[in-house]
């Protein structure tokens, strides 16, 4: 049985104060959780602090992204070793905010996936469509293309170490969401994708997560589908009291 995943990607938000505040409500309030895996992605700032208040529960920490290279003369980047020793045990790469603002292809979050996980970390892998896309009813192809790039020359064994994310482009912070139907058909295709590329046993214990405005009225619904394992919350995760009934009704529904 795949145990969900809730992550908050908490984006440019929250300062090392605020971020504390946040995570102290959720230490506290989600303690007896067990069933679920939760996860919060602060800002790079707040990662060690964060993860000093909250080192012994059983929410884990995650960052945003971060660059391949171990290290050297790359201004304003981050490695995963460094990410590692302030206490990540997750990163998120490929988010679409990334490719589209910041032009990152698939060879490039390939890259950035081998460093995570080549420093002991689970990298969640995200893939989706734009409303252009999916009006076009071009998202298996786009789906395929991000997939077979990103997971390109990787072993079952190294995708065992990965979390893939489903995050239809068109349902991210615009308050729309895809329908139950919707997102278990993509996500049902994405784990018949790994089924060609590896074999049913790696497809049937890769976890994926949903993300595309996510929030506490629709969770349970989305979550009660097959291949639906989790969410990557945006909005939602920046609240305690929403990101806890995130997480609380993720339990119910499984």
């Amino acid at each position: 049985m795949r145990k969900p995943v809730i992550a908050g990607n908490w984006k440019m938000n929250k300062t090392v104060a605020e971020a504390l505040e946040l995570v102290k409500d959720l230490r506290f309030k989600l303690e007896n959780v067990s069933e679920v895996e939760i996860v919060v992605c602060p800002p790079f700032l707040a990662i060690q602090p964060v993860y000093q208040f909250l080192k012994g529960s059983n929410i884990k920490v995650g960052a945003q992204n971060c660059y391949f290279e171990k290290k050297g003369a790359f201004t304003g980047e981050v490695s995963a070793a460094m990410l590692k020793e302030a206490g990540c045990s997750y990163v998120i790469l490929g988010h679409s905010e990334r490719r589209q603002y910041f032009k990152e292809t698939n060879e490039f979050i390939n890259k950035k996936i081998k460093a995570v996980i080549s420093e002991g970390l689970l990298a969640i892998v995200c893939v989706g469509e734009t409303l252009e896309e999916r009006e076009k009813n071009l998202w298996q192809e786009v789906i395929r293309t991000q997939l077979t790039g990103c997971l390109k020359g990787f072993t079952a064994e190294e995708i065992s170490k990965m979390i893939l994310a489903y995050e239809p482009v068109w349902a991210i912070g615009t308050g729309k969401v895809a329908s139950k139907e919707q997102a278990q058909e993509v996500h049902k295709f994405i784990r018949d994708l790994v089924v060609k590329l590896y074999d049913k046993n790696t497809a049937e214990a890769l976890r994926i997560q949903y993300g595309g405005s996510v929030k506490p009225d629709n969770v349970s619904i989305l979550m009660g589908e097959p291949d639906i394992d989790g969410a990557l919350v945006g909005g939602a995760a920046l609240e305690a009291e929403s990101f806890m009934k995130l997480v609380k009704f993720e339990r119910k529904a499984k």
